[in-house]
């Protein structure tokens, strides 16, 4: 059995005339071009650790699989605003599991998309632990009761947002959490 036992938050943004080449211009940036990455869903593992980029970084080894969420958008359109974010959502009870969500809008600022995924994510663990809903509130409402329940410790994003290109390369933004054994 595989649970990782460290996480670590990335992002970066690309432009390049190729689709493909964007996205790998997106993963350099990123600092993760040398995995093999695999796309996972988003659960948050009990007791994972989360390192710094720094030091998730220097963890890795050219041709590792490794497993990821990955929220990742693109567009050749110029001056289309893009973005990517991972939101996160951790218990306080460390004998359970949080979650991860990933968000890939058009046309919403950094900010907004951030907090659209921080409150997925959130939203998603406040429904596993029975936390009352009201999803007529803005989030900035519901942080605030999901965290005052105590039974939510922390929730951010890690968003990366872009306009297209203005002569319309491709420009491709992702938003990563990478998994650690």
């Amino acid at each position: 059995m595989h649970v990782p036992t460290k996480i670590f938050f990335t992002k970066g943004v690309g432009k390049h005339k190729e689709y493909l080449a964007s996205f790998e211009l997106a993963l350099r940036n990123a600092g993760i071009e040398i995995c093999n990455l695999v796309s996972v869903s988003s659960i948050y593992p009990i007791g994972c650790k989360i390192l710094s980029r720094v030091q998730g970084l220097k963890l890795l080894r050219p041709g590792q699989i490794t497993h990821c969420v990955m929220a990742r958008n693109s567009t050749n359109e110029p001056n289309r605003l893009i973005a990517s974010s991972i939101g996160v959502a951790i218990p306080a009870d460390k004998e359970m599991y949080g979650y991860l969500s990933e968000h890939h809008p058009y046309g919403e600022t950094e900010k907004v998309a951030g907090d659209y995924a921080e409150d997925l994510a959130a939203t998603m663990l406040a429904t596993t632990l029975g936390i009352e809903l009201d999803a007529e509130k803005a989030w900035n409402e519901r942080e605030q009761s999901y965290k005052m329940s105590g039974k939510i410790v922390k929730s951010f994003n890690i968003t990366q947002s872009a306009q297209g290109d203005k002569n319309g390369l491709w420009t491709t933004v992702i938003s990563v959490g990478v998994f650690l054994p």
